[in-house]
């Protein structure tokens, strides 16, 4: 299948603001061009996120012709021109003068850079060809030298030249290859998915912030595994996360009909929501591969408390990547608490269940156990598991529509009013009176009236001095 390309790139698609900062530099006689993703995106009909300008102009004279941009990138030729227009919010541009670069030391920055005046030399600098079309801010016209437009044509992620030396360059680049093809739903070009694995003591140097920003990025796309299955293939998932591929060839039982890496690939691609938790997707089954065993009487494998092994793999993982404290948290807890299987619970039963995995993650929790469910495979999936997942949305909405208590602040009292009227001081004690009430009110919410906690208080507290 191919995309449908525009033969022309109409600017009156550009924003106001970026075609004000081309007109500007205009009118100081310098030249100006759209760049990257944003035609790239233009040309097939997608929505840009971000508008890049290039120009002939050197840094000095965008100072000039902007006197109040932002210098945010000047050594390599970029500033940020700040726009506001009447009854808007200030808009930031970015403007980076047309440049080549010289050697990459890091893997991730040129050691340094020099300007031209060519916007195909310029273009010649960037990863690929997709990204390598610019267009005239005045006329319209398009540039483009590396045939970007045919690779768009054919569903193909092209390097600009040498695909090894661009991977050389700038590690990341091979990790944005993965990451385009599940964006635009694309193929690696043969010549170009090769040179990936070769280049991977590059990609090493790369820091586990940008690693993780582009992860991130790449759980947006429709099909995030495209993505994940093509790291695995080239190299890239082996230096970023190998407890990963553990799960691939890992079979699993007669529910499924992937291994645990095709599981998780499915259920991520399932999960509806943000980021984060088709991320607790990905990695929902982390613990299968050190869990599997044979049941001694049906022979089918199993694998008993992967979810709590899971959580403990996960959580390093998550940190060697930078990912934020409340973003291991809720990663980790989604995968600790995936596993239940509702048959019809007493109301006793589902507020423990709500208690132990907070009324916070009970929708991230039903998202995953859909996703979960779908991908065990089309021929596995089991109507009465859905009917199940339904029952317990029912059963879970009643008992918080109900307002009984759920959490210790939830009761008709305190640790204060416990040390007032039974004479208690501050202590681990405290802490266990509440705890033990709120059990007897999640058995029966009745009893969340302060006089009956009190005397049931004073019966807990006899028991412990006995």
């Amino acid at each position: 299948m191919t995309v449908t390309v525009a033969e022309t790139f109409d600017l009156a698609v550009v924003p106001p603001e970026v075609r004000e900062v081309c007109n500007r530099l205009r009118s100081a006689g310098k030249k100006a061009w759209v760049v990257g993703g944003c035609v790239r995106d233009t040309l097939i009909g997608r929505r840009p996120g971000d508008w890049d300008v290039c120009t002939d102009a050197v840094p000095d004279e965008m100072l000039r012709i902007f006197p109040r941009a932002i210098p945010t990138g000047i050594q390599h030729g970029t500033v940020t021109v700040v726009v506001r227009r009447p009854g808007q919010e200030a808009a930031h541009v970015e403007v980076t003068t047309l440049r080549g670069e010289t050697t990459y030391t890091d893997g991730r920055r040129p050691d340094g850079v020099f300007f031209v005046d060519d916007i195909v030399a310029d273009l010649a600098r960037r990863d690929f060809t997709i990204n390598a079309i610019a267009v005239d801010a005045e006329t319209g016209t398009l540039v483009d030298p590396f045939q970007g437009r045919k690779d768009l044509t054919e569903r193909t992620i092209r390097a600009v030249g040498v695909a090894e030396e661009r991977f050389s360059e700038d590690g990341l680049r091979v990790l944005r290859a993965a990451r385009f093809a599940a964006q635009l739903d694309f193929t690696v070009e043969t010549t170009t998915r090769q040179a990936i694995g070769r280049t991977l003591d590059t990609y090493r140097k790369v820091s586990a912030e940008r690693v993780r920003e582009e992860w991130l990025k790449s759980m947006k796309a429709k099909t995030p595994s495209i993505a994940f299955d093509l790291m695995r293939e080239t190299g890239i998932l082996s230096v970023t996360c190998p407890e990963l591929l553990d799960g691939v060839g890992c079979d699993q039982n007669r529910y499924h009909t992937y291994d645990v890496w095709g599981h998780a690939l499915g259920c991520m691609d399932a999960c509806v929501g943000d980021p984060i938790l088709r991320l607790s997707a990905l990695f929902h089954d982390v613990g299968k591969p050190k869990t599997r065993n044979r049941h001694p009487e049906h022979g089918d494998y199993t694998f008993y408390n992967h979810e709590i092994v899971g959580a403990e793999i996960v959580e390093p993982i998550l940190q060697r990547l930078k990912f934020s404290t409340d973003e291991t948290t809720r990663i980790k807890h989604l995968v600790r608490q995936h596993m239940w299987h509702y048959d019809g619970w007493s109301d006793a039963t589902v507020r423990r269940w709500i208690r132990r995995v907070g009324v916070e993650a009970i929708e991230d929790l039903y998202r995953l156990r859909e996703a979960d469910i779908r991908g065990k495979g089309p021929e596995k999936i089991d109507a009465g598991d859905f009917d199940s997942l339904e029952a317990l949305r029912v059963h879970a909405a009643r008992i918080l529509a109900e307002g009984t208590a759920l959490t210790i602040k939830d009761l008709s009292l305190n640790g204060r009013d416990l040390m007032q009227e039974l004479q208690l001081k501050p202590g681990r004690i405290l802490g266990e009176i509440l705890e033990h009430l709120l059990e007897r009110v999640t058995d029966d919410p009745a009893r969340n009236e302060r006089e009956v906690l009190l005397a049931e208080a004073r019966v807990f507290v006899a028991g412990k001095v006995v």
